[in-house]
């Protein structure tokens, strides 16, 4: 690690269903406004920006970010599917450490449409062939959204494996939806119990209707500086990236696993790089925003994380260990299940909860003590970013 990388701002919208939200450019705005406002930084000391966002035309990101100002800095446009929020903050955090720049803006947005996610152009070459093929050869295919049936069948992977209860997957969702109860910001603020969870049609096994997360419109940004921008502008104690990984692919992706394939080799072997930087382990985590696009993805990361060990995430939940009065309490926001899942914004709108937490403004949703905190990103395609904030 070389310079020290403060987050001294955070924002973010409201996130809404589609039809619902406003022009990606005003979203991204209202994020980027109220960053700045937290941050008590002016637009025109920001020397570089990076704007993530996955359905859009090019330069979205200077669009957005030209309604906050004209000062001719550059704007990178980042796109890495669900991780895109969190490789913009990778690369702005890159910017700061290498003393690059002293004080940049990192932007995620999203105008999503209703429905499953679909390819956008069917002309060329699908990323996600490789991925596919793996799922062709071990699972087949079927009328499912291809993501359901992917994260699906790497559930149902583990499932076999290890005798896992199909409940076990809803209290996931349980748990995700209490926790929104609590968060203004989130699309889903109704409570579900297990029942209503475990009785929503099926999806793909062992996956339910109120266990996929949800196409979401939403914004949310960060600012991020040096030590010495920091204390030249007062900011006393601010919070840190005390480590930060960013993986792709494995050969073991591509093998006869659909848990490999959807991402546990990315996320073990980020979240290895993160601990070994920051000279702490998932023992010393006290709050997580984990990528729980699917509760079948939450399982796998527990233990890919070593928040639990493998085998052993079912206890860990009905331990009630992943939630308040537990060992890390995993998604205080809702996380992408009942937060939502605006792809751009995901990473940022991560960042902003740990941010308050560690702050000890995160209203009804504080973890009591909160000091270490963790964030994990994941898009398939593949990128996994893990990331560890500290106070």
């Amino acid at each position: 690690m070389g310079r020290k990388v403060n987050v001294i701002g955070v924002g973010m919208t409201k996130f809404q269903k589609p039809g619902a939200s406003d022009e990606y450019n005003v979203m991204a705005a209202g994020a980027i406004r109220a960053a700045l406002e937290d941050s008590k930084v002016d637009y025109k000391e920001i020397e570089q920006a990076y704007a993530g966002y996955v359905y859009g035309d090019s330069t979205c990101g200077q669009r957005a970010v030209y309604e906050v100002g004209l000062t001719g800095i550059p704007v990178v446009n980042v796109n890495n599917n669900c991780s895109t929020g969190s490789t913009a903050l990778y690369l702005g955090r890159q910017a700061i450490e290498g003393g690059l720049a002293e004080c940049v803006l990192v932007v995620g947005f999203e105008k999503m449409e209703k429905g499953a996610l679909a390819n956008k152009y069917n002309d060329r070459t699908n990323p996600l062939d490789q991925h596919a093929g793996v799922m062709s050869k071990v699972q087949g295919f079927n009328q499912a959204p291809p993501a359901a049936q992917m994260f699906g069948g790497a559930g149902r992977e583990y499932r076999w494996k290890y005798g896992t209860k199909r409940e076990t997957f809803g209290k996931i969702s349980e748990k995700s939806r209490k926790h929104a109860a609590n968060n203004p910001l989130a699309l889903f603020n109704q409570p579900l119990s297990l029942e209503e969870i475990m009785a929503s049609e099926e999806v793909f096994d062992p996956l339910t209707r109120f266990q996929c997360c949800p196409p979401t419109c939403g914004a949310a940004a960060a600012i991020l500086c040096s030590d010495e921008f920091a204390k030249k502008h007062g900011i006393v104690n601010p919070v840190y990236i005390a480590a930060q990984a960013m993986t792709t692919d494995y050969g073991s992706s591509f093998g006869d696993s659909m848990i490999k394939m959807v991402g546990y080799d990315m996320t073990v072997n980020a979240g290895k790089q993160v601990y070994e930087k920051a000279g702490l382990g998932p023992q010393d985590v006290q709050v997580a925003e984990l990528h729980d696009c699917f509760t079948a993805n939450e399982v796998l990361t527990y233990e890919a994380l070593g928040l639990c060990k493998e085998g052993e995430a079912e206890k860990f939940i009905w331990d009630g260990d992943n939630t308040y009065g537990g060992k890390v309490v995993t998604n205080p926001s809702g996380g992408l299940l009942s937060k939502g899942h605006p792809l751009g914004a995901t990473g940022l709108a991560q960042c902003t909860e740990l941010v308050w937490q560690l702050r000890g403004t995160a209203d009804k949703r504080q973890v009591a003590g909160a000091k270490v905190a963790l964030q994990h990103n994941l898009g398939l395609g593949g990128a996994c970013v893990v990331t560890m904030y500290r106070v």
